[in-house]
């Protein structure tokens, strides 16, 4: 008797058919994204986009560059908060900051920076550190809506509660309110955080490395990635990173089962902030 697995549904065909349709016409590549969320947020926007199948969609959005537009919002979930995590930066002021003191210069990645909360975050933690004249931020993500957000430093002001909670925790030293000016029921962070800051487009799927870093942020990412993208991204910050270089990830991520984790050792495992080895 011969074992023949269970065809894809219809759904996983249009799906697997839409985003090698992307990536031919816009070079998006969401091809090696997780299955489970990617199917969650394909489905979500053919409902919140009135279509009324997936191949209804792709149709729309090869010959629609607006609805592509609206669709990549999305398919990249722009969600974070400012010192998301605050042990997370904690453990960065007592573990990795003195580290980065002893360079004349520190260049930091924050890789899929969404809206900017984790930069402003970092600003603000390496002004105080008096670390900020001398480091440069390159924040980089694949959503130009994204970026832009991020460009502009305007957040609701509904959240400064929490934010300010956050920045506490991780070890703030000042008053949060000192770091902007509240206006029209928003937040708008000083210009001066970001006057080291370079945001950019850039593909953890498709692009290279183009710069050496001192410490490597991308936290909450590599969960919506398979295992070979994973992998592809953690040899991106492996090969960007300088000698004995920081890599920092989500709460729900490791380098454990990668590839690359030889590569690392643990500088702090709850946080996960790690090390690359020297060669």
């Amino acid at each position: 008797m011969v074992n023949r697995a269970a065809p894809p549904d219809t759904v996983s065909i249009e799906i697997g058919l839409l985003v090698e349709a992307i990536y031919q016409r816009y070079s998006y590549d969401f091809r090696d994204y997780a299955g489970a969320s990617l199917r969650r947020r394909v489905l979500h926007a053919t409902s919140q986009m009135g279509c009324a199948t997936i191949s209804a969609l792709q149709e729309r959005i090869l010959h629609d560059r607006e609805a592509f537009a609206q669709l990549l919002q999305y398919m990249t979930i722009p969600v974070s908060e400012m010192f998301r995590d605050p042990a997370y930066f904690l453990a960065l002021r007592q573990h990795v900051v003195p580290v980065l003191r002893t360079y004349p210069s520190v260049r930091i990645w924050v890789a899929g920076c969404s809206t900017g909360e984790e930069v402003y975050s970092l600003a603000i933690l390496l002004r105080e550190e008096g670390l900020a004249e001398r480091a440069f931020i390159y924040a980089t993500d694949i959503n130009p809506v994204s970026l832009a957000k991020a460009r502009e430093g305007i957040f609701p002001i509904d959240a400064m509660r929490q934010y300010t909670a956050n920045y506490q925790k991780a070890g703030g030293t000042a008053a949060f309110s000192d770091y902007y000016t509240a206006a029209y029921g928003n937040a708008l962070f000083e210009r001066s955080l970001c006057a080291n800051v370079t945001f950019a487009d850039h593909s953890l799927a498709t692009d290279s490395v183009f710069s050496e870093t001192h410490l490597v942020s991308c936290r909450n990412v590599l969960i919506y990635f398979n295992r070979g993208l994973q992998d592809r991204a953690l040899g991106l910050f492996h090969e960007s990173l300088c000698h004995r270089g920081f890599l920092g990830l989500g709460s729900k991520e490791s380098i454990e089962f990668s590839r690359h984790a030889e590569g690392f050792e643990t500088v702090n495992r709850r946080e996960r902030i790690y090390r690359k080895v020297a060669e």
